[in-house]
C-alpha cells in the first residue's frame, strides 16, 4: 500500500490533539463540578488506555469524537476522495475496531465501560457527566433521526 501523501485539504489535520480535546475537557469539568474525582489516561490493560477513569467506581470512560469514531448521527456520510481515500477508509475502520477492542479489554479487566459521544457532551455536558457517574453510555445526540424508533422504543 502506498503511504500518506500530503495535500492542501488535509493540512489542517496535522495539529489535531489526541488527548485533552475540547469535549474531554468539557466532560472533565462537569464531572469535577459534580464532585467526581478521576485519573487521566490510566493504562488499565495492555492496549487499553481510557480517556479517564473513576477508580472508586471502576468506570473507564472513552470520549469518542464524532468524526474520528464515525458517529452515526454526525460522522462522515460520503466516501473519501483524493490520493489518500483508501488510507482514510482503512483508518476509520481501524478506529472502530480499536474502540471495540478497548471496550472488551477494559471489561475483561473488571472495569465498567462508558463511551460518550462528542455531540452528547457538546449538547449537555452536565447530563453526560451524570450519565457517566451512573455508568450509562449515551447514544449520539439527535439519534436516531426523527421518525425512526430508538432502541428503547422497540419491543423486547
Amino acid at each position: 500500500m502506498v503511504g500518506w501523501r500530503s495535500t492542501a485539504e488535509g493540512r489542517h489535520l496535522k495539529g489535531r490533539r489526541k488527548a485533552d480535546t475540547g469535549p474531554e475537557i468539557m466532560l472533565r469539568r462537569a464531572l469535577h463540578a459534580l464532585g467526581a474525582r478521576f485519573r487521566l489516561h490510566r493504562h488499565i490493560a495492555r492496549g487499553c488506555t481510557p480517556d479517564l477513569v473513576l477508580p472508586g467506581r471502576r468506570i473507564a470512560v472513552f470520549v469518542d469524537g464524532d468524526y474520528w469514531h464515525s458517529c452515526p448521527a454526525h460522522g462522515r456520510r460520503t466516501p473519501f476522495v483524493g490520493p489518500n481515500a483508501q488510507l482514510w477508509t482503512e483508518k476509520m475502520r481501524h478506529n472502530r475496531e480499536r474502540d471495540a477492542r478497548s471496550t472488551r479489554l477494559a471489561e475483561q479487566a473488571g472495569w465498567q465501560v462508558v463511551r460518550v459521544w462528542e455531540c452528547r457532551i457538546r449538547q449537555d455536558a452536565v447530563n453526560a457527566a451524570k450519565a457517566t457517574l451512573e455508568g450509562r453510555t449515551l447514544g449520539p445526540a439527535d439519534w436516531p433521526p426523527p421518525g425512526q424508533p430508538s432502541a428503547t422504543d422497540l419491543p423486547p
